[in-house]
């Protein structure tokens, strides 16, 4: 599987992710001719420029001022007319509905009623079309990206000065790691947001994989304290066929009962969190306490957080990203004489699943371990 791994570290915008993807190797001519299906009218340029010493490609969309504003209908219809490859209008059409869903909860409307104004102009038709079309160009199936720099300050949009984020650039990454760093300006656009809500499956460090191709794509400006570029790796998926990034919680506490802490683990893995542990450790003044730490997709992130201080006395919650390293695993079911239940396969062995195992003992008034032996043996025997 070839996978692409967005690194925006100085944000992403709609323009930048299609040259950063030209850049990476996407056919330029190609991605033109098929935009040009679209109606719109534009022109297309990919020029190579340099962003504090790094070369990278920028790529801009030329085309008469047009007032009128596009619904959702039209743009979908102007998508599914045109010559782009059968992925690449629906993962269009889908970062269309993420960012109008974005724009008609901020607003108070809804989506059909949306007017897309900035969104719904030509150069963010274009872009969201021609980011889909290059990532099917260089053969991507799945997409990833790096915590999102969103940038700080305020920003002059059509209703005003925003906040940055802007309002629907902050809905679109909901869930997603993000921090603000470098200028005062607007670094990631809801185009930008929307690309990656709508195709990214994770946020976080890269993911296991061979770097085949690599591209950057650059912002309008050239700001003098970083490189205002978009990174994007392509390759294909190593061994480990799940690398996933992960939010570590922490929190140290010496003023709650075994009681309260045992509900707080209970609360936090129905919460959806990977893995809770409990340690003993020794505090300020030489105070016994227990550090709580919590594994959970950065996605989960604040929902942990949110569950740690309702349910425990902590005051604080410290957090940061991490990889983990999956092997492959699949659930197959074997008889025992106790009756039948599922055992977890990975490379590395199996073992029985303790909950099926814990059923069947109670059902049959056997201990635990011995329904476990038997699973064992069964899954041996039928190998």
């Amino acid at each position: 599987m070839r996978i692409a791994y967005f690194d925006a570290f100085s944000g992403i915008a709609g323009d930048m992710t299609v040259a950063a993807l030209i850049d990476a190797g996407a056919d330029a001519q190609a991605l033109f001719d098929v935009l040009g299906s679209l109606g719109t009218g534009a022109r297309f340029r990919a020029e190579k420029v340099k962003r504090r010493g790094i070369a990278a490609t920028h790529f801009a969309v030329e085309h008469e001022d047009q007032k009128k504003h596009r619904h959702l209908p039209h743009i979908v219809k102007m998508i599914e007319g045109s010559r782009l490859s059968d992925r690449a209008k629906q993962n269009a059409i889908k970062v269309f509905e993420t960012l109008g869903a974005a724009e008609a909860e901020v607003h108070g409307v809804p989506i059909e009623k949306v007017h897309f104004h900035e969104v719904g102009a030509v150069d963010s038709i274009c872009d969201i079309a021609g980011a889909c079309q290059a990532l099917d160009l260089l053969g991507v199936e799945d997409v990833y990206a790096s915590r999102v720099n969103t940038g700080s300050g305020t920003v002059e949009a059509e209703h005003g000065v925003m906040p940055v984020p802007t309002p629907a650039t902050a809905l679109l990454l909901r869930g997603a790691p993000v921090y603000a760093r470098g200028p005062e300006t607007e670094l990631t656009t809801p185009t930008g947001a929307a690309i990656l809500a709508a195709l990214c499956r994770g946020f976080g460090p890269m993911p296991a994989m061979t770097i085949e191709r690599s591209g950057f794509g650059a912002g309008t400006r050239d700001f003098p304290m970083m490189a205002n570029v978009l990174r994007v790796l392509v390759g294909s998926r190593t061994g480990a066929r799940e690398a996933t990034a992960v939010a570590v919680l922490e929190a140290n506490i010496d003023d709650s009962t075994p009681e309260l802490l045992g509900h707080a683990m209970d609360r936090l893995l129905e919460a959806g969190a990977l893995d809770v542990t409990l340690e003993p450790v020794y505090m300020k003044k030489q105070r016994p306490g227990v550090r709580i730490s919590v594994l959970a997709t950065p996605e989960d992130q604040e929902k942990m957080a949110a569950v740690l201080f309702e349910e425990t006395s902590t005051i604080g919650v410290r957090f940061w990203h991490a990889e983990r390293r999956v092997q492959p695993r699949t659930l197959v079911e074997v008889e025992t004489a106790y009756g039948r239940l599922r055992m977890k396969v990975t490379p590395s062995g199996a073992a029985p699943e303790f909950e099926d195992c814990r059923r069947l003992a109670a059902a049959c008034g056997k201990p635990v371990k011995e329904i476990y032996a038997a699973a064992i043996a069964a899954y041996r025997n039928s190998q």
